[in-house]
């Protein structure tokens, strides 16, 4: 009789909506390190440009796409604070699935992925 509840909560909606937001954290977390990783290589282009002299308006273009790169920031840091905070709430108003796999996944996710941005430049 042990096996079914645990077969049941396994189908708990709420662990559900922990392992749906513990995803998108990660994800969000993914993707502001690629929007570094994207914003880096394009400053290296545009001085790789600059040095190597190019033309002006080709060196103009790619500081636009820097720009564009840049503007990505504010939108993922706004939604991941946003993840960050519901999931937090679902985890401490859910205390009472702290013995599952996902509330201890979804709690290594906070952890891993903080809400303010470490490589970000004042």
């Amino acid at each position: 009789q042990e096996a079914v509840c645990v077969r049941s909560s396994m189908s708990d909606p709420r662990l559900r909506q922990l392992k749906i937001k513990t995803s998108a954290l990660k994800r969000l977390g993914k993707d502001r390190e690629a929007n570094h990783k994207e914003v880096a290589q394009q400053r290296s282009r545009i001085e790789k440009m600059k040095a190597e002299g190019k033309d002006e308006y080709d060196i103009k273009k790619q500081g636009e796409v820097l720009e564009e790169c840049l503007m990505m920031f504010p939108d993922t840091q706004k939604r991941l604070e946003a993840l960050h905070a519901e999931l937090k709430g679902l985890l401490d108003s859910e205390k009472d699935l702290a013995s599952a796999a996902e509330y201890a996944e979804a709690q290594a996710a906070l952890e891993q992925v903080p809400v303010a941005d470490p490589k970000a430049t004042a």
